[in-house]
């Protein structure tokens, strides 16, 4: 898609086909949601989350940033767009499920480790991945040969700590009621990587 007029046409065909094929889902939805699965992605447009889990309207709660990053919690008057979602997605829609996505050649992991002496990274983007400074200097510290896979893989788990410092994420997760889990998507190869809960390695899944 390259214009307005591109969006306008894939509009009119969703709703000759999808559309018309769920109109009766699309009504239902429109009383309300009820999604059991939060997924923080990454906005890139290559990694689209219901495509790669084949999720229909209504079935994933989805928040997308540069570099799927999760802020720690900091209840101050600033504008908390990941918190507000993730406060919502758990006390009001009581999510079984949340779920970090990274992904293959992700731009925001490239920025962290380009550093903040690069001004092409930009002024809301620097701060925003200064939330993987420690994690890059573990990845530096470690002479990862794919320092760029290796951080993408340490910012799931950045994010995934982060999580746990919300009062009433780990309240859920403490009380049975929320597990988390985190994936990595290989864009190139159509491959999901599922974090492994025991070991905390990334394993394949089997299509």
């Amino acid at each position: 898609m390259n214009s307005v007029e591109d969006l306008l046409k894939g509009y009119r065909r969703f709703r000759k086909g999808t559309y018309a094929k769920q109109a009766a889902l699309y009504r239902e939805l429109g009383e309300g949601q009820n999604p059991r699965i939060m997924l923080i992605a990454c906005a890139d447009s290559r990694a689209e989350p219901s495509d790669i889990f084949n999720a229909a309207p209504g079935q994933l709660f989805v928040v997308r940033n540069v570099a799927n990053l999760v802020p720690p919690y900091q209840p101050d008057d600033s504008l908390h767009g990941v918190s507000a979602a993730l406060e919502y997605a758990v006390n009001v829609l009581k999510i079984d499920h949340l779920v970090i996505m990274g992904h293959g050649g992700c731009g925001g992991i490239a920025a962290s480790l380009e550093g903040e002496g690069n001004p092409e990274i930009g002024e809301f983007v620097t701060p925003w991945v200064r939330l993987l400074e420690k994690a890059r200097e573990r990845v530096v510290a470690s002479g990862s040969v794919n320092p760029q896979f290796a951080l993408e893989l340490e910012g799931i788990e950045t994010s995934i700590n982060n999580l746990m410092t919300f009062p009433f994420v780990k309240r859920a997760v403490d009380a049975g009621d929320l597990e988390i889990h985190g994936a990595w998507f290989a864009i190139k190869h159509g491959e999901l990587h599922w974090r492994n809960h025991q070991t905390g390695r990334f394993e394949v899944i089997e299509p």
